[in-house]
C-alpha cells in the first residue's frame, strides 16, 4: 500500500488577489520590490510612482494611501509564499505529520536561497511600530497560521503537549529567519531544520491504550 501524502491542516485564510488595472499591477510590483530591497520607511510614494511609470495621483487612486499599499504588498507576499509552499510540499511529498513539519522547515531553506533580506514580514513588523497599522493583521496572521499548523501536525502525530512543541518549533523557524538576516548566518535554515528533527525525535508521545 502506497503512503498517502499529508496535507496542511489549518485554514490559511489567504485572501484572493485583488483585481487591479495594469497601472495598479505595476504599482504593486514596483512597491513590492522597493519595500523588500530598501525598506518600507525608506521608500516614498514618489519613488514607487516613478518606478511604476505612473503619477502619484494614480497611486493614491488605486490604493488610497501608502499604508494600504504596504498592506497590499504583504498580502501579495503571503500569497506568493503559500504558492511556493504548495509547490515544495508537492515535490517533497511528506507522508507523516512529522515529515510535514520537517518539510515546512526544508521549504524555508529554499525560500531564502539567494535572498539577502530575510523575512519580509519580520522586517515590516520592525518598521511598522503602530499596532493599528493596516498591515499588522497580515503580519500577525502569517505567523499565527504557521504556529497553528505546527500544533495541528504535532497533535496528528500523537505528540504530548502539542502546543508547547508548536511554540518551540515556531521559535526555531523564526529564529532562523532573524539569524539569517541580522547575523548573516546563511546556514540558519539548515541548522534550524536539524534542531527541529532532533526536537521531534526526543519529544514524548501520548500513550495509546490497547483495545
Amino acid at each position: 500500500m502506497l503512503d498517502q501524502q499529508m496535507t496542511l491542516l489549518v485554514d490559511r485564510g489567504v485572501p484572493a488577489a485583488p483585481r487591479l488595472t495594469p497601472a495598479g499591477e505595476r504599482i504593486l510590483a514596483a512597491a513590492s520590490t522597493l519595500f523588500y530591497e530598501q525598506g518600507i520607511r525608506t521608500v516614498g510614494v514618489d519613488a514607487i510612482a516613478a518606478a511604476a511609470d505612473v503619477t502619484k495621483k494614480t497611486l493614491y487612486d488605486r490604493f488610497g494611501s501608502k499604508d494600504r499599499l504596504i498592506a497590499a504588498y504583504l498580502e501579495e507576499r503571503d500569497r506568493t509564499w503559500h504558492r511556493f509552499l504548495d509547490d515544495q510540499l508537492a515535490e517533497r511529498n511528506p507522508t507523516t505529520p512529522e515529515a510535514m513539519i520537517l518539510a515546512l522547515f526544508a521549504a524555508l531553506t529554499d525560500w531564502l536561497a539567494g535572498s539577502r533580506n530575510g523575512c519580509g514580514f519580520i522586517n515590516a513588523s520592525v518598521e511598522l511600530a503602530a499596532p493599528d497599522h493596516p498591515a499588522m493583521p497580515v503580519i500577525v496572521g502569517q505567523k499565527r497560521w504557521l504556529r497553528a499548523e505546527f500544533e495541528a501536525q504535532a497533535r496528528a502525530a500523537g505528540f504530548a503537549d502539542p502546543g508547547e512543541l508548536a511554540d518551540r518549533l515556531l521559535l526555531l523557524h523564526e529564529g532562523a529567519l532573524v539569524s539569517y538576516r541580522v547575523a548573516a548566518m546563511t546556514s540558519a535554515p539548515e541548522v534550524a531544520a536539524r534542531a527541529a528533527a532532533d526536537l521531534l525525535a526526543g519529544w514524548p508521545r501520548l500513550l495509546r491504550t490497547a483495545r
